[in-house]
């Protein structure tokens, strides 16, 4: 079947966009843009000035905007992950000022008839059409080498033609990766409760996690603001999973425990690496067409907790997906000082980016520069975890986004 794509046809089956001439002899009339529902927003405004188009926190209480049937596509506007707060022309410095707690704005959430708890929920994405103005930040106390990259940076991106350019950033370009980092349903009373535990008893322990705070939440006030979960940390519900093979054409299954499932989404990227490192990647606004199918009692039946995701094609052309022209760096887990530890995938990962951060400044980006690409174009890959005590991590740079 062939979908109406926002900006182009969709072969679902071959992965592939048609041409205007085979566009013409097999479009199919049932997908019309002026036939699908859509949610609009808008983008001058932020999500407290309009609330009633999505939410930034997680509970089973926040009411539908919009209830649609299984097999129905929906266009969903969507804000970026700072709620419009990032500007170009803005600096560095201004990062300082921003609302600290509003996190992913989504839109949402959407009312899927005829779901239901122990139902599983497929979430095929139809089409990401990006927005003109992309950026990645850093912030103290943020990302995966926060230690090493204590102070606010900010690369601004052009998006046009599909690549993603940045006078920051010069002889780099971005192919289109477009995804949504954040996409996920509603969790029950008893999921909200939990979760709002574990994640409490892991803070007690020393660990990071934030707990429910109604310091800009929306919706405003009330039971939702107090108990409503964060939206940075993915859990069983989805959310914020930054998978990037997350695409056009991927399925996401997500099973349920409210009625009507209660779909949200947003935090769009054009682009980012396996690993986000920095704390972003290209955020960006975006519409999202997307069209679900509920597996009555397939999520109990199979128990099923985690969501799962798929793509029948390549989530990106092939020569991005699998670069034929990389170079990586290794990361192994072997202490600054030259302690050996064991096992440690985390402390691999963390040379592995050093090692490649090096790299880049070799080549004469500063290290800001280095770390933004990392977290926009570099992949990590677990190569091994058996052969004790090395357990190894690599950092894949395509070298085709160097002009």
């Amino acid at each position: 079947m062939y979908y109406l794509n926002l900006t182009h046809y969709w072969d679902a089956e071959s992965g592939s966009v048609l041409d205007d001439d085979r566009k013409q002899a097999t479009g199919d009339p049932h997908f019309k843009e002026k036939d699908m529902k859509q949610v609009k927003i808008d983008r001058t405004k932020r999500l407290k000035a309009e609330p009633n188009t999505g939410h930034n926190r997680w509970h089973p209480d926040i009411p539908p905007i919009l209830d649609v049937d299984a097999g129905e596509t929906v266009v969903l506007e969507t804000r970026d992950a700072s709620d419009g707060q990032i500007t170009p022309g803005m600096s560095a410095a201004d990062l300082a000022n921003l609302d600290a707690k509003v996190a992913h704005p989504l839109t949402g959430p959407i009312y899927v008839k005829g779901a239901e708890a122990g139902d599983l929920l497929e979430i095929e994405t139809i089409d990401i059409v990006p927005g003109a103005f992309g950026w990645t930040r850093m912030r103290p106390g943020a990302g995966f080498l926060r230690d090493l990259f204590p102070d606010y940076y900010l690369v601004h991106w052009k998006i046009k033609d599909g690549w993603g350019t940045s006078e920051t950033l010069p002889g780099v370009r971005i192919p289109d990766g477009a995804f949504m980092g954040t996409s996920g349903i509603a969790p029950s009373h008893e999921q909200l409760r939990a979760w709002a535990r574990r994640e409490a008893d892991l803070a007690a322990r020393g660990g990071i996690a934030f707990p429910p705070d109604p310091q800009d939440a929306v919706p405003q006030g009330g039971s939702i603001a107090r108990e409503g979960l964060r939206t940075g940390p993915p859990r069983e519900n989805g959310g914020n999973l930054d998978a990037k093979q997350l695409g056009r054409g991927s399925r996401l299954w997500i099973p349920v425990h409210v009625d009507g499932a209660l779909y949200s989404a947003g935090d769009a990227h054009f682009a980012q690496g396996d690993s986000e490192c920095c704390v972003t990647g290209i955020e960006m606004e975006a519409s999202l067409a997307v069209r679900f199918r509920v597996h009555k009692g397939e999520a109990e039946r199979r128990k099923i907790r985690w969501p799962r995701f798929s793509h029948p094609g390549y989530f990106i052309s092939p020569e991005w997906a699998a670069p034929r022209n990389f170079i990586a760096t290794v990361g192994m887990p072997i202490r600054e000082d030259g302690t050996q530890e064991c096992e440690d995938l985390s402390l691999a990962a963390r040379n592995a980016l050093i090692h490649m951060i090096d790299l880049l400044q070799e080549r004469g980006f500063d290290r800001e520069q280095a770390y933004a690409i990392c977290s926009v174009a570099v992949d990590l890959k677990i190569s091994n975890a058996v052969d004790l005590p090395n357990v190894t991590v690599s950092a894949f740079l395509p070298e085709a986004i160097f002009q």
